[in-house]
């Protein structure tokens, strides 16, 4: 199948496909006019990809994950400290959002949001 075909069966647009084949994520084989051919393996491996992105892992785990997935001696446990570590990056994310979402929140109740031109939200933002 095309590009295009695979980019809808494996749920990614075409262009990242071109970039995961830039990148050395999939190599899909060509035809002798050059075209890129997929087979249910490239699209499987894609459909991968576009999962684990989706959960968020970086390019680097995603390479990562697939060599684990390729490599049938592999250990789980290399795949689960991985996921773990990648579970406390989102935790620790989600802390820092909360605390964004709590500072954000008490410079909105601060300010009266009329027509005076004091704001404390700017006040803060200036570092004053």
């Amino acid at each position: 199948m095309n590009i295009g075909e695979a980019a809808s069966r494996a749920g990614l647009p075409a262009k990242t496909i071109r970039y995961y084949e830039e990148i050395g994520l999939v190599s899909p084989p060509r035809d002798a006019n050059g075209y890129r051919r997929f087979g249910e393996k490239e699209v499987h491996k894609l459909a991968f990809l576009a999962r684990a992105r989706g959960l968020g892992f970086s390019i680097e785990d995603c390479r990562m994950l697939l060599s684990l997935y390729e490599d049938r001696a592999r250990a789980s446990a290399e795949v689960r400290a991985l996921a773990q570590r990648h579970a406390r990056e989102i935790d620790a994310r989600i802390a820092q959002l909360e605390q964004m979402r709590a500072t954000l929140g008490e410079l909105i109740h601060a300010c009266a949001g009329d027509d005076r031109p004091d704001c404390p939200i700017l006040r803060d933002l200036a570092g004053r």
